[in-house]
């Protein structure tokens, strides 16, 4: 984890019989001690990589009416429209505005779990606007979601597991997210934000994987390595950036590492950044079980730990792990406490009460600190 570098893999290396053992490989040791890489020659298509990314700047240049008409507290889904700085990280305002999609769910019962409204319809921008913007993200979410399945049972197999050992965590209609996100330069944001830069802050992922298409040529992202130093993950044409989430780390007992990162805002007179990740999903009634991960692998987890403590000590994370077992009942509870957290102003429409028992851990948390 006291990484310089992020690896590329190549994942149509995972598809020839001559190449997998090599790519199983180079996964299990980006799984272990980085907890980020690239993937390229994923199996899509360039012209939807081109239209996706087309469709998603044109949605920012919508009129602001028509975007505040599909605006995320409009509904408890967590699914729609956000203004710039409306979601708030580490304490702290994010620079950037978004527009959070999903695989298509009818709205839940009454009687069903509250975490059950995450999974809902999606606030669709008018087609009278972008007539092509609702059929290209359904086409690319789909694909998305069969390449991170595939590589979810490539994850499995780099970990001496059978390609179906993660399957359980799934549901048969699995809800998977997507964002699509534009970070405006440091001299179009608030003059108090300038210099932090913090387009998004430091944080960790919540599920098993995320999937990042850099939409534009901007170096913003940076991943943590237990040094505390920052290493930039700059776009390279034809990836993904591959980040574990923490919901795979704590099924596979801290093997599989989920790395914290950020983004910095672009600097001045650079123009706005633009990025598309992916996340899947997992069943929100899954409980915090672990698979019975191999000795072989434990072994390689515990040794690569021993050897980091010699020469780095505890190491430096700024970022809570928070998907610990015993805290939360359910993935999908610990899911919709980390929404609320994110977006205040809809956990104050539609979960006000959750909301305060947030701050009041969140107020609980400083004063410790103080002491």
């Amino acid at each position: 984890m006291s990484f310089d570098s992020v690896p590329i893999l190549d994942l149509s290396h995972a598809r020839k019989t001559d190449t997998k053992p090599a790519f199983l490989s180079s996964l299990r040791h980006a799984l272990l001690e980085v907890g980020f890489l690239y993937i390229r020659n994923t199996g899509l298509e360039g012209s939807l990589v081109r239209d996706v990314i087309q469709e998603g700047r044109a949605f920012f240049d919508l009129p602001h009416e028509a975007k505040i008409q599909i605006q995320m507290k409009n509904k408890p889904s967590f699914l729609g429209y956000s203004l710039p700085a409306a979601e708030t990280t580490a304490h702290c305002a994010d620079q950037r505005e978004q527009i959070d999609l999903s695989t298509p769910h009818p709205l839940p019962s009454p009687t069903a779990p509250l975490y059950r409204n995450l999974r809902a319809p999606n606030q669709w921008p008018s087609p009278s606007h972008l007539p092509s913007f609702r059929p290209t993200y359904e086409t690319y979410i789909r694909e998305m979601s069969a390449i991170s399945t595939e590589f979810t049972s490539l994850i499995a197999e780099s970990l001496l597991l059978q390609p179906t050992a993660f399957d359980r965590f799934f549901d048969s209609d699995q809800q998977h997210k997507l964002k699509i996100i534009k970070y405006p330069d440091v001299s179009n944001i608030p003059e108090e934000a300038r210099e932090a830069r913090q387009g998004v802050g430091a944080h960790k992922d919540s599920m098993l994987t995320s999937y990042l298409l850099q939409a534009s040529d901007h170096i913003g992202l940076q991943a943590q390595n237990l040094r505390g130093e920052w290493i930039n993950v700059p776009p390279i044409d034809g990836t993904l950036v591959v980040a574990i989430g923490q919901g795979l780390e704590a099924i596979t007992s801290g093997v599989c590492k989920s790395t914290t990162h950020r983004v910095l805002s672009p600097l001045a007179g650079s123009g706005p950044r633009f990025s598309i990740p992916f996340f899947q999903g997992v069943s929100y009634d899954s409980t915090f079980e672990c698979v019975d991960i191999p000795a072989e692998i434990l072994k390689m987890r515990d040794e690569i730990k021993e050897k980091m403590e010699k020469e780095i000590g505890l190491g430096k994370d700024d970022v809570e792990f928070t998907f610990r077992k015993g805290r939360w009942n359910h993935l999908g509870e610990a899911t919709l406490a980390n929404r609320i957290k994110s977006h205040p102003d809809v956990g104050a429409r539609w979960y006000p009460e959750l909301l305060e028992q947030i701050r009041r851990e969140q107020r609980k948390a400083v004063e410790k600190l103080k002491q």
